[in-house]
């Protein structure tokens, strides 16, 4: 997602077309919008989560958060969304239901519920990176396909800003003229992301997406 510097411009019919939990939303100045499918969807980063605190609250969708099940927020995906959670460190994996949005903390890109957490070990360390695979099928993949765009395709996310500068100019050349470098910090360290683009809608995006995957394996479709 991009910075949340430009408000997104509302559908055909008003985002009372949409229902409420895809419409963007804006948290610490920082505006969100969540995307209408998960299909393909792939991305790594750092896990953390949340238990007794919280638990009895309701989450995001309206339901009751139960930190003994298998559930997990997630600040762009569609709810309902069936996740594979990878625990980067020790390979232990988890499917997981996104039902809540966040975490709103800077480099981190899901918050599990304690069963979630406590299925990858990672419910004493409190952290740990992982890998997010859609699974399945995906809600909303056939929903709000007017919603506006620009689409990107991220194609890869490197330390060195180099190896991201030489990879945009590669895909530029083969036809993506509007791709870009977008860099984003991660436990204090940089990655420089790769986003081939642009595309006007969700669809021209997932097609491109499952070209560019033959080549770039884990690309996936993000909303501006």
């Amino acid at each position: 997602m991009g910075c949340g510097t430009k408000k997104p411009s509302p559908p055909p019919g008003g985002w009372g077309s949409v229902p409420p939990t895809q419409r963007p939303y804006t948290i610490k100045g920082k505006t969100y919008q969540p995307i209408p499918s998960a299909n393909g969807y792939y991305e790594e980063g750092v896990a953390s989560w949340y238990g007794e605190d919280f638990h009895g609250n309701p989450t995001s969708c309206g339901e009751i958060y139960d930190m003994h099940k298998l559930t997990a927020a997630h600040k762009i995906l569609p709810m309902h969304t069936k996740l594979k959670v990878t625990n980067l460190e020790n390979g232990k994996t988890v499917e997981v239901r996104v039902n809540d949005r966040g975490p709103f903390v800077a480099g981190r890109v899901i918050d599990m519920s304690y069963a979630g957490a406590k299925a990858l070990d990672m419910h004493v360390k409190g952290t740990t990176r992982v890998r997010l695979e859609s699974v399945g099928s995906i809600p909303g993949a056939a929903s709000a396909r007017e919603l506006p765009g620009p689409f990107y395709v991220q194609i890869g996310a490197f330390v060195h800003q180099g190896n991201a500068e030489r990879l945009v100019a590669t895909i530029r050349r083969a036809g993506y003229p509007g791709s870009r470098i977008h860099f984003k910090e991660v436990g204090g360290e940089r990655f420089y992301r790769v986003h081939a683009g642009t595309f006007a809608t969700l669809d021209e995006a997932e097609a491109a997406r499952a070209k560019l995957a033959r080549d770039y394996r884990g690309a996936f479709v993000i909303g501006e």
